[in-house]
């Protein structure tokens, strides 16, 4: 899954894809490097990041799909979004996932809405919101509060109709840099869930604190933390670099067999 950012203040791209023109040559590139989706988002997720109006966030997400669309009818689209309304207008514009970085936590009508919109929900851990999330990781143990959580709330989007869920753990939201750690080394047992997984590990700062570097030079330990994700059991890597990622799973796939 490759990401397309359209905010000025995401926390590694922010500000290269706005115009109409970098959003083609992103999704051109992503494309072409392998991607199976696109993941496009109007509001930047990152720890602290500033409130979008719901207005500014349609037009930013709908408008992109529906470029990147006209160029590449095929191509396969996820809207980012926590916003019931967002994904709606997003998927009539032609996005055919929804990405909820809250679960469902920050809209009570988003289950019924992707239920009604019959279209696959990536349903992700999270606390709070992008403001508050570094402040709620408090936990008995994070790997079973998290599983707990998800198998929850799996369950609730199942009885509201959502036939088809994936799930995904938040590296990084509402959780410190060791707790992204230990969820990582516990992923298989996210399996007991029953869905597929996604691991949204690139370029974060549980790679570039703990490198001491930066996330423009976090690439070599997003390859080695996606190696390790695939080896656990993750079905999907959300990924700013696609190349990278496909030959880390196209080498799995060979060990595999």
């Amino acid at each position: 899954m490759g990401i397309i950012n359209i905010t000025p203040d995401s926390f590694y791209d922010g500000g290269k894809t706005f115009s109409e023109k970098e959003i083609l040559k992103q999704a051109k590139k992503l494309l072409s490097e392998g991607a199976t989706f696109l993941d496009v988002g109007g509001y930047s997720t990152r720890p602290g990041a500033e409130e979008v109006s719901e207005k500014d966030e349609i037009e930013r997400a709908a408008g992109a799909i529906e470029t990147i669309l006209k160029s590449f009818p095929q191509a396969l689209i996820s809207v980012d979004t926590f916003r019931s309304e967002v994904a709606k207008k997003a998927v009539e514009a032609g996005a055919a996932i929804v990405n909820d970085v809250s679960g469902g936590t920050l809209d009570a009508e988003m289950y019924k809405v992707v239920a009604k919109l019959k279209v696959p929900y990536i349903l992700m851990h999270m606390r709070g919101n992008p403001k508050t999330m570094a402040k709620l990781t408090e936990y008995k143990n994070v790997t079973i509060d998290v599983l707990k959580d998800l198998a929850e709330k799996i369950a609730l989007a199942k009885s509201e109709g959502i036939n088809d869920i994936i799930a995904d753990p938040g590296f990084g939201f509402a959780k410190t840099r060791q707790q992204s750690f230990q969820l990582l080394n516990n992923l298989e047992l996210f399996q007991n869930l029953d869905v597929p997984i996604l691991a949204g590990i690139s370029r974060k700062s549980m790679i570039y604190k703990t490198l001491d570097t930066s996330a423009e030079n976090a690439l070599n330990g997003t390859t080695s933390l996606n190696t390790i994700a695939l080896l656990k059991g993750a079905s999907i890597l959300r990924v700013h670099d696609v190349k990278e990622a496909v030959e880390c799973v196209k080498l799995f796939e060979n060990l595999k067999s």
